[in-house]
């Protein structure tokens, strides 16, 4: 199940951290994965596990604690607005919100042209910089007005 590309990933992760404790390369070797097919069927989970010599279990723990692993195929862009306090107090909720009706869709669900997942995020560290949100998990867009929402979603249909 894993590719040859994703198992040199995970080595070198995997050097990171005592020979004895390869389960610290969990969430990385998850990532690695899910960014080579999309999403992380329990398939790719268990592949995970069997290369890493650990229990199932313990990869199926970490892929359903973190929201940036996606269980289920997400649309073509998954967008994760922070909703934690400092945020919502600066406008991430609002922000939510207006994506929310903006796209017809309500958190952990995706429009039906398949173009966009929306999730609810917790803290992404810039608190500052809200409302702030992720575009599949590795681009930050900050001081997210309506305009610019507006924007990003015309710039991630095309």
């Amino acid at each position: 199940m894993l590719s040859e590309q994703a198992q040199r990933l995970i080595d070198k992760e995997l050097t990171k951290y005592p020979a004895d404790q390869k389960i610290s390369a969990v969430m990385a070797g998850l990532r690695i994965v899910q960014t080579e097919l999309g999403w992380l069927p329990s398939e790719a989970i268990e592949a995970v596990a069997r290369y890493l010599e650990i229990e199932p279990i313990a990869a199926y723990e970490v892929a359903t604690f973190y929201n940036m692993y996606d269980l289920k195929k997400p649309g073509k862009s998954k967008i994760t607005v922070c909703t934690n306090l400092p945020c919502a107090l600066s406008g991430g909720t609002d922000a939510a919100e207006y994506l929310k009706k903006k796209l017809g869709v309500d958190y952990n669900e995706t429009t039906p042209d398949g173009l966009f997942t929306l999730k609810e995020g917790e803290c992404m560290g810039a608190c500052g910089d809200a409302p702030v949100l992720l575009v599949n998990n590795h681009r930050m867009c900050s001081f997210m007005s309506n305009d610019k929402l507006d924007a990003l979603v015309e710039e991630l249909k095309s």
